[in-house]
């Protein structure tokens, strides 16, 4: 990959600092990359399997697996890619969570331009996030919330709270229902606190775009990606 202009590294720090000066965020992080990896285990019930059930099953396998997984909870990157890789991403739409959070532009970007978007939004949120899953401890449960659904709908929100030292901590799950033969449910998006993941980058996404365009966008991320990736510097 080509060397990114200064330009566009000096905006990417004050990218990045415009999401991470969100308090919740700054304490939430861990959480977000579990909540995402709610769905690692296999879905071989998942077409017939109610969401909520299906969150409960899925979140308690998988705090249990960070629980027991040293690697995992020091942020072992290549460890964490890992596992999105193989698990995490068969199970959620991230495509439509790339073009929710680019908004209307995504429409006009070329399949080029929205395979680069996604490949550099994935590996922006799971390296800003690795580090934060030492947060993880062992006193940490989830406990979901009775729904309010019909057995028709498609498209649901799953409401959770992450129970363990100090105030619980509200987790919720936007999930759709996929038709076919990979039918099941399928997270797009997470709401922490209140604030839905994808809306906090959009208002971001959508500042690049409006100043720089597609490829603007893009060089930002990949940028921040690159210096996320950059060894840190011995004292």
């Amino acid at each position: 990959m080509g060397s990114i202009p200064n330009q566009y590294r000096a905006h990417a720090a004050c990218f990045e600092s415009e999401i991470m000066n969100r308090r919740y965020l700054g304490r939430l992080l861990g959480f977000v990359l579990v909540a995402f990896a709610s769905a690692a285990a296999p879905l071989a019930h998942a077409a017939d399997e109610a969401p909520d059930a299906l969150i409960k099953r899925l979140s308690t396998d998988v705090l249990d697996s960070i629980k027991a997984d040293k690697t995992v909870q020091s942020g072992d990157v290549s460890k964490i890619i890992g596992l999105v890789d193989t698990k995490i991403m068969p199970n959620v739409n991230f495509q439509r969570m790339t073009a929710s959070a680019v908004g209307p532009s995504w429409r006009q970007a070329t399949p080029e331009q929205q395979k680069k978007l996604q490949d550099e939004f994935k590996t922006l949120l799971v390296r800003t996030y690795s580090g934060a899953l030492a947060q993880v401890t062992s006193d940490q449960a989830i406990t979901v919330k009775p729904m309010r659904s019909s057995p028709d709908d498609t498209d649901v929100v799953v409401r959770t709270e992450v129970k363990g030292r100090g105030d619980p901590i509200q987790l919720d799950y936007r999930l759709e229902k996929t038709p076919g033969q990979a039918s099941g449910w399928k997270i797009y998006n997470l709401n922490v606190l209140g604030v839905w993941l994808v809306d906090t980058y959009r208002s971001q996404f959508a500042q690049e775009i409006n100043a720089k365009g597609i490829d603007g966008l893009i060089a930002t991320l990949t940028a921040r990606n690159q210096s996320n990736n950059a060894p840190a510097k011995k004292s």
